[in-house]
C-alpha cells in the first residue's frame, strides 16, 4: 500500500540567519509541523546553495551548548569546521556528514572551513536534531566522522542514480551510522526522468526534503526545496525525477516521551532543562574558546 501523503510544504518565504554563516529555512518545528508529530526528528534547517562569498575570518556559529539528543550535519557544497569542549575537531566536505550525539552536555561551534572561506563558493548544507530516548540522555558527548566513502551505496538500475544511506537500511543496503533509536536517512540522488522505489514501515514518521530539483512523489508534484510530510498510512514511496534531484529521506520510530525543549537542550521534564541551564551556567559542560 502507498505510503499517503499528508502535506507537501513549500520553503518558508524567508530564510534566517544562525551565526553569520549559516543562511537557513527552517521546517521542523516550523511549518506547524511539531517536534511530537515527527518525532524522533526536532529540528530541520536546510541552507539551500547560497555564496556567501570569500571571507578572511570564517563565518559560523560560536560557542554554544546542546544537552539531550543528537546533531546531524550534512555537506552538498562547502566545507564545515568543527571543535567541541571534549577536545574533538574535525572538517566534513561534499557528501560527508557530521553525527555529534550530545548526550549529557557539551560546548561546540561550528563554522566554514578556513581554505573555503578564503575562496567563498556554493554553500549547502542539512543540519538535522534527533533526539535521544530517555535511556540515553545522560550517554557521554561523542562524535560520528561519516564521510562519503563510508556511505552505504544503493546503485540504481538504468543509470538511475544512487542512494547513500547515511543511517537505517535501504532496500537491503545498510548506512554506517549508529543511532539510539531505529532511524532511517537516504541521500538520494536521482537522474533526470528517472525513479526510484522503496518502503518504510507505516507507524515511522517520514519525510522527504527536496533538496534539489522537482519530483513526483507517489503521483503528487514536489516541487524544488519543499518538504513532504507522510501520514502514518502504507509503506510504499515511489519517487519520480523531472530533473535532475537531490533528496533527503528520513524516517524513523517515534520515540513515545515527553518532550521538553528550551533552545539547545531538550529533555523530558522542565525540572531536567532547569538542570541542564544550570549545569551550562556552572561551567559542567566544560571550556571552549
Amino acid at each position: 500500500m502507498k505510503k499517503s501523503i499528508e502535506r507537501i510544504i513549500p520553503r518558508p518565504a524567508r530564510p534566517g540567519m544562525v551565526g553569520d554563516g549559516f543562511r537557513v529555512y527552517n521546517f521542523i518545528p516550523g511549518a506547524n509541523i511539531t517536534q511530537r508529530r515527527i518525532s524522533p526528528f526536532l529540528m530541520l534547517d536546510f541552507n539551500a546553495a547560497y555564496d556567501f562569498g570569500p571571507s578572511a575570518v570564517p563565518r559560523g556559529v560560536d560557542v554554544h551548548p546542546h544537552k539531550g539528543f543528537e546533531t546531524v550535519t550534512i555537506a552538498y557544497q562547502g566545507s564545515v569546521a568543527h571543535h567541541d569542549s571534549a577536545g574533538n575537531s574535525g572538517v566534513i566536505n561534499p557528501g560527508d556528514v557530521q553525527w555529534m550525539t550530545a548526550g549529557g552536555g557539551i560546548l561546540h561551534k561550528e563554522y566554514h572551513e578556513k581554505e573555503y572561506a578564503k575562496k567563498g563558493g556554493p554553500f549547502e548544507m542539512v543540519q538535522l536534531w534527533v533526539n535521544l530516548p530517555k535511556k540515553d540522555k545522560l550517554t557521554p558527548a561523542h562524535y560520528q566522522a561519516l564521510t562519503a566513502d563510508m556511505m552505504g551505496k544503493a546503485i540504481l538500475p538504468n543509470d538511475g542514480g544512487v542512494v547513500n544511506v547515511i543511517a537505517g537500511e535501504f532496500n537491503g543496503v545498510k548506512g554506517p551510522a549508529a543511532t539510539y533509536s531505529p532511524v532511517n536517512l537516504f541521500d538520494i540522488k536521482l537522474n533526470a526522468g528517472k525513479e526510484v522505489s522503496t518502503s518504510l514501515p507505516a507507524h515511522y514518521n517520514t519525510a522527504i526534503l527536496v533538496v534539489n530539483g522537482s519530483i513526483e512523489v507517489n503521483g503528487e508534484k514536489a516541487p524544488e526545496h519543499s518538504f513532504i510530510l507522510f501520514k502514518n498510512e502504507g509503506t510504499d514511496i515511489n519517487i519520480k525525477a523531472a530533473e535532475q534531484a537531490i533528496l533527503l529521506v528520513m524516517s524513523g520510530e517515534p520515540i513515545d516521551e515527553p518532550i521538553a525543549s528550551y533552545g539547545p537542550f531538550v529533555m523530558n521534564t522542565q525540572e531536567e532543562i532547569y538542570d541542564a541551564i544550570q549545569e551550562f551556567q556552572s561551567g559542567k559542560f566544560g571550556v571552549l574558546e
